[in-house]
């Protein structure tokens, strides 16, 4: 079988979810299945595509362009129309939803839908924001869709009305982090993040939005205990804006809260030392945070909305996303326990197993053959 994954992504992000996505894919389809899948990225500037063995992409890695990404995935789709009508793949995966198609004479196109989110939540985007129209091209150009969860699948039969066997979930996998890990003790960690060795509450990732950062500042602030006990660590997202700065400064929580940022070792480090990861977010197509955090060993309290529960399963002590005292006694309840904090390792050791890049690959290829 031929399969090839085309360029929009990679031309698109340098990191990010989705090209680690379709990379790993692609890699794991031919180490695991022997399958011929390559992405055809003429011109990219994608991370974890330059780390693929030279078999499996076709296309060069250049210095990403300040303010010409478009102009950049533009040539790069125009050049790789002869690569992909000249190799006459089996199957077309198009990576994302930009408003050109890719020509090809595979005998099939498919496509991944991610989450439905631009069109559950128009508020969290620009007003003209083009992604729901390109998508809807996209998807209705496919022979065949991919969700990568079933509450992902549930929310576009609901807003497409599509024929629900044109439809299909496959659950992500994940990388895990224990291979960043480079033995520093948790002592050391937490006065290198802090100045002082304080067990810490985890939070990964954008702050705004629908990710519900506020509601676990709140209730985090709204907590004696957990203030008293506990420092909350963000890491990633960037550092805190001004508004968020004045937010820390009103709920007195200033000297309490941090931000940092690095590389996988860091988040590695951050992870396997925490005493809990939350994750707060009212809205995610899947959500790979959690994952991580169980591929670590870290226990986990989640939102209780759409896809969450679905990934994190028996793992994570839940909460309703935007009720204060529900994640301040969900915390509290979990911090307050050693117990319940083992038991929910326990379960994360359990739930990792049901996610891996071999699962997800080979779940593709037999959609890919029923087509």
């Amino acid at each position: 079988m031929k399969v090839d994954f085309d360029t929009q992504i990679f031309s698109a992000q340098e990191f990010g979810g989705i090209s680690r996505y379709f990379a790993s894919v692609c890699e794991t389809m031919r180490g695991e299945f022997s399958v011929d899948a390559r992405v055809i990225a003429p011109l990219h500037f994608n991370a974890y595509l330059k780390a693929l063995p030279q078999e499996a992409r076709v296309g060069w890695h250049i210095p990403r362009p300040p303010m010409l990404s478009s102009l950049v995935r533009l040539a790069s789709m125009g050049l790789g129309a002869p690569v992909h009508c000249a190799r006459r793949a089996d199957i077309l995966h198009e990576t994302y939803y930009f408003p050109f198609s890719t020509p090809s004479l595979a005998r099939r196109r498919v496509t991944t839908v991610y989450d439905m989110i631009h069109e559950r939540r128009p508020d969290s985007f620009p007003t003209h924001d083009p992604v729901r129209n390109w998508k809807r091209k996209t998807v209705a150009r496919a022979d065949h869709v991919i969700c990568i969860s079933e509450y992902t699948r549930r929310d576009l039969l609901d807003i497409y009305g599509l024929a629900p066997e044109r439809v299909s979930v496959v659950h992500l996998g994940y990388d895990s982090l224990q291979r960043h890990l480079d033995g520093e003790p948790g002592e050391s960690f937490r006065r290198r993040a802090f100045g002082a060795d304080e067990p810490y509450i985890l939070f990964v990732g954008q702050r705004g939005g629908y990710k519900n950062f506020s509601a676990l500042l709140k209730a985090y602030a709204g907590s004696a205990w957990l203030r008293e006990n506990f420092r909350l660590l963000c890491f990633g997202g960037g550092a805190f804006s001004t508004a968020e700065r004045d937010e820390l400064a009103r709920l007195g929580v200033t000297a309490r809260v941090c931000q940092r940022g690095g590389a996988d070792k860091e988040l590695a480090s951050c992870y396997r030392h925490a005493a809990l990861f939350v994750y707060p977010s009212a809205y995610e197509g899947f959500g790979i945070p959690p994952l991580e955090a169980m591929s670590l060993d870290c226990p986990l309290a989640c939102s209780n909305a759409t896809s969450i529960p679905e990934v994190a399963g028996a793992a994570a002590a839940y909460f309703a996303p935007h009720d204060l005292d529900a994640i301040r006694d969900t915390l509290e309840t979990v911090l307050g326990s050693a117990q319940r904090m083992q038991d929910l390792v326990e379960q994360g050791r359990v739930q990792r197993e049901r996610f891996s890049w071999k699962q997800c690959a080979g779940k593709m290829l037999e959609i890919y053959r029923q087509l």
